[in-house]
């Protein structure tokens, strides 16, 4: 037995009996307008269903109401204030002249009764509708309200179905109730980009407001990109939308504050955004890091090691004592080298503590700390604690000052692992920082297991094309006469529509030095990066450079790349 047809409002009937759409058409596009609570004619002309004229005639043929060119009317004598802004856009509707006690309201459909009656009951004035073309209301309403609702959001597509996690929902349902942010519009705008963002694969999210412009940046496979220019009127929407949702204090604009966001994108995965906002001249910026715990679980055959440097690196983890040091700028992938380690020693019989600021990937059997200064918890604070708590592993999430540096290396000294990061670029420029931070050369060569250095270098894409270098800029570049002589094949980014300008993802590029005797000594004799990079050379220690011209010899990244990365050194 066939369903029975959904019963239609009658300018949606004329407009199937003059053939301007078929049944299942109406009903579809009806249904959908109500879910986006706006009038089937606006859905139909924004969809490209039925044209605006073809509308406007059905209209008037059917109701027998004139038809009025909005494009006549004279904006100096509009009636002003009489009816709000937010009942215009609710109803679709604008008020185009007075005549005496009658207020005559321009309405692109004449069964919505209930525009005219709202209006009617908020300015007290007997209304009587004007029939109009749908485009030209939507422009004429935009033109003088501004378009910052739906139509500030037509790129953007439909709702995205991301379930929001919080620490606390009723405190978080509760203050999106009292809060501005429950504009559909900005809503779905924001779990766009975070979808997008999320299937971009990028690492960071940046909501910037400037003077005139609000713009929204990815930052994929290293490398900022602007994806979304929403009108400047919206920023403070967004911002309280997103403060919402990271339980931050919506009514606080003059100081920054830092929340966490716990999204499901389905049922098996979730993802975690680290905000943080901060406060700028013409409003607020906001950075949210996308932490996917799932970059834990790769293993380290994953990273992009080389061979000789995944085995340096799997004999210091295994140690039963020492520092294990990543160094590296802001998001080389040291929190990842470091997780993938501690996910490696993750076994009931190990006892494993971290301290992070803040906790960027929470994985089951670790015992994370995050770091709070306000209360007087830092890293160094978070160390002795560890240490009366019988830890096998301490993960310190990174060694910015002394005290930190002195009760890590003790805590090496005593018994313990201790894995720790560092921002130098590269291994030798590591000891001689900790050396100006105060800490003995003695501790420092009796303590360090292992040094790695990193960078994150663009992957080629599939589509990338041989380029035709002559010899003598490969030789400068650090290439062998021999490896060119076997033939050495050097690749560059092409682009496709799979890729960003030729690259897809990223690969590690590592300097793995292993602290040995020849090099304690070196350090012990208070010797400087130059000298222990001349001995870490000598003993066979490729430095991130000539790591990097491994993976361009193996057609994974570009030579251009390779000098983004790595200065060219």
């Amino acid at each position: 037995m066939s369903a029975k047809p959904k019963a239609l409002s009658g300018l949606t009937r004329r407009l199937i009996q003059d053939g301007l759409i078929d049944q299942d058409t109406a009903e579809k596009h009806e249904t959908a307008a109500a879910a986006k609570k706006m009038p089937i004619i606006s859905h139909l002309v924004r969809e490209a269903k039925v044209s605006p004229e073809a509308i406007a005639k059905s209209a008037a043929d059917e109701f027998g109401t004139p038809l009025f060119d909005l494009l006549s009317i004279n904006p100096d004598t509009l009636p002003e204030g009489l009816v709000s802004d937010k009942l215009i856009r609710e109803h679709h509707a604008f008020p185009i002249f007075q005549r005496g006690n009658r207020l005559f309201v321009a309405i692109s459909d004449p069964t919505n009764r209930q525009a005219l009656a709202d209006i009617q009951f908020q300015t007290g004035i007997a209304t009587e509708e004007i029939l109009v073309r749908e485009d030209q209301l939507s422009a004429f309403i935009d033109q003088r309200l501004g378009a910052v609702e739906e139509e500030a959001f037509t790129d953007y597509g439909d709702d995205v179905d991301l379930d929001l996690e919080t620490i606390d929902p009723d405190q978080a349902d509760e203050e999106e109730d009292r809060s501005p942010t429950d504009d559909t519009p900005v809503v779905r705008f924001i779990n766009q980009m975070l979808l997008q963002a999320i299937k971009l694969g990028s690492s960071d999210l940046h909501f910037e407001p400037f003077e005139k412009t609000y713009k929204v940046r990815f930052r994929t496979d290293g490398i900022l990109h602007e994806v979304a220019n929403p009108p400047i009127a919206l920023a403070p929407r967004i911002a309280a939308r997103i403060k919402v949702m990271s339980q931050m204090d919506i009514s606080e604009r003059r100081v920054p504050q830092d929340g966490r966001i716990k999204l499901k994108v389905s049922k098996t995965k979730s993802i975690d955004f680290r905000v943080n906002t901060l406060p700028v001249l013409f409003g607020e910026k906001i950075v949210m890091r996308i932490l996917d715990a799932s970059s834990a679980q790769m293993g380290i055959d994953a990273l992009g090691y080389d061979d000789d440097q995944k085995a340096l690196y799997l004999e210091a983890l295994h140690k039963p004592q020492g520092m294990f040091l990543v160094t590296g700028p802001t998001g080389s992938g040291k929190t990842v080298s470091l997780y993938t380690g501690l996910n490696i020693l993750n076994t009931p019989e190990l006892n494993i503590s971290t301290a992070e600021d803040p906790v960027e990937i929470n994985l089951e059997g670790i015992n994370q700390c995050p770091v709070n200064a306000k209360v007087g918890l830092d890293f160094s604070e978070a160390l002795r604690s560890f240490l009366r708590q019988d830890p096998d592993i301490v993960m310190v999430g990174e060694i910015r000052d002394l005290e930190t540096a002195e009760i890590s290396i003790k805590a090496a000294q005593t018994g313990h692992m201790v894995m720790s990061t560092l921002h130098t670029n590269s291994a030798p420029e590591t000891i001689t920082r900790l050396r100006n931070m105060g800490v003995p050369a003695f501790n420092l060569a009796t303590s360090i297991n292992l040094i790695i250095a990193q960078r994150l270098a663009r992957r080629l894409c599939s589509c990338k094309e041989k380029l035709d270098i002559p010899a003598n800029a490969l030789l400068e570049k650090g290439f062998s006469q021999e490896e060119i002589d076997a033939g050495l094949e050097i690749y560059g980014p092409k682009g496709c529509d799979k890729c960003n300008g030729g690259y897809k993802g990223r690969v590690g590029v590592y300097e793995v030095v292993k602290i040995t005797p020849e090099i304690s000594k070196i350090i012990m004799e208070d010797g400087n990066s130059l000298q222990i990079s001349q001995v870490c050379q000598e003993q066979g220690f490729r430095n991130i450079y000539q790591s990097a011209l491994i993976k361009v010899k193996q057609g994974l990244t570009s030579l251009a790349e390779v000098d983004r990365v790595t200065s060219g050194h």
